[in-house]
């Protein structure tokens, strides 16, 4: 019999941690090779974590709501054999007995997690991962974060008790725990501020119904206010004429479908005319990074996607514009199936260097979209609707019905300049307005 440690994988750029939301399996349990053992959460989305190995899990080495670190290990499997091809060590010393490969393996596993995280969930008490980077942030010790009063269930400490907390910080002190080190700056602010004690939801006329934010809601709510603090978001607005396009779709949808399997939505040729104004402007492909800017080699599209409980997530395509309309047509299409079935890979919402959302889809007709940090733009598809419209010819203009639609463009005005943010959308109508009616596939 072998010891396998089965390690939180690398889950895309930029996440390093992931939450442990339940176990699929227990002590006991025999598993085998590909099979999910656990389910993890982190800020973009839920997935499963199998196992890369036939065993017996013997070992869970982190509890429910517990933060994981990339390339902790998880779980001990026990596995048949002794190859060196599919078993690691467990210790890298000489232990006498399985038993006491376990311990060692738990022993390193917590001194790990302490080393990490400096604030933690004490006795009954939880702090999510958004409190705990919050209390790193603002140096808020263990003992001071222990005795905040939680509003949230079961008493947790929520972010709103947070954000109360550190306003109040200069003048109010938290019982039995010592004075919190801020600066003469920070003191003066908060000793102007209002003293903003904890509201409990509470019901005022025994009607209301106070419903608790899911916690893709609260990420989302927090990456929201994160950006317009963040950024200085400013809109340019164009009006395209896609009556070409409209046409031309209504008149291949149906061979396109019977010859590819797949479904002909206004999408993929969006996402297809934004590919291309990239390339014609790089410098909208960029992020921030303090006072330096970062210029993506890649452009990869994040595509906004409504999901059933009213939420967005934003998958991306990458290379976007190395793909042709067949190859962008499924690439949204498999997005937006596994979006909504909830099947999405943690690394298929990395790496997003622009971000397309369509508010036509609910109707609306032109929108502001907050910015998806670290990117600096994000447009909006506004709905197609049928409109009296001057039409140009040689022969003289007359008045003609044509399909139209709004195209909002956000962007960051630390580095992005109004000609550039303009001339940007105005170039992806361009490529919309001069969609060839007679185009082959």
């Amino acid at each position: 019999m072998a010891k396998f440690e089965l390690k939180l994988p690398k889950m895309g750029e930029s996440v390093a941690e992931a939450t442990l939301t339940s176990w699929l399996k227990e002590v006991g349990d025999t598993i085998e090779a590909d099979e999910a053992v656990l389910e993890i959460a982190t800020d973009k989305v839920d997935s499963e974590v199998p196992s890369e190995v036939d065993g017996v899990l013997v070992e869970k080495l982190f509890d429910i709501d517990d933060v994981v670190q990339v390339g902790q290990t998880i779980a001990i499997i026990e596995t048949e054999g002794d190859s060196a091809g599919d078993t690691i060590a467990v210790s890298e010393t000489k232990v006498e007995t399985p038993a006491q490969a376990v311990v060692a393996v738990k022993e390193t596993v917590v001194a790990a997690k302490n080393a990490v995280t400096p604030v933690i969930s004490s006795g009954d008490r939880f702090y999510s991962p958004l409190v705990k980077n919050m209390a790193k942030a603002e140096g808020i010790t263990q003992s001071e974060l222990d005795q905040i009063a939680g509003t949230g269930k079961e008493g947790r400490v929520t972010k709103n008790d947070m954000i109360a907390y550190i306003d109040n910080r200069g003048t109010q002190k938290v019982a039995g725990s010592d004075p919190a080190p801020t600066t003469p700056t920070k003191e003066i602010v908060a000793s102007t501020l209002p003293v903003k004690a904890p509201v409990s939801p509470v019901s005022v006329n025994g009607e209301d119904e106070i419903i608790e934010m899911t916690r893709m809601g609260k990420l989302i709510s927090h990456h929201m206010v994160a950006s317009v603090q963040t950024s200085a978001h400013v809109q340019s607005f164009i009006e395209a004429d896609v009556t070409n396009i409209w046409n031309w779709r209504k008149k291949v949808k149906a061979s396109f479908e019977k010859r590819e399997g797949e479904k002909l939505t206004f999408t993929p040729i969006f996402m297809e005319a934004v590919a291309k104004a990239i390339r014609d402007f790089p410098m909208i492909n960029i992020s921030v990074d303090g006072d330096r800017i970062i210029k993506r080699k890649n452009i990869n599209l994040g595509m906004a996607a409504a999901l059933a409980d009213g939420n967005l997530i934003v998958p991306v395509i990458k290379n976007a514009d190395q793909l042709n309309l067949v190859g962008m047509t499924k690439a949204v299409n498999d997005l937006a199936g596994r979006s909504r079935a909830g099947k999405l890979k943690p690394d298929d919402t990395q790496g997003g260097t622009y971000t397309v959302t369509n508010v036509g889809t609910f109707g609306s007709i032109m929108g502001t979209p907050i910015i998806n940090q670290p990117q600096v733009a994000i447009l909006a598809l506004g709905a197609i609707r049928k409109v009296p419209a001057v039409i140009e010819t040689p022969d003289g203009d007359f008045i003609g019905i044509r399909m139209k639609m709004f195209l909002s463009h956000s962007y960051d005005h630390r580095v992005v300049n109004g000609a550039l943010g303009g001339q940007f959308v105005k170039r992806v109508a361009e490529y919309l307005e001069a969609w060839d009616i007679n185009r082959e596939i």
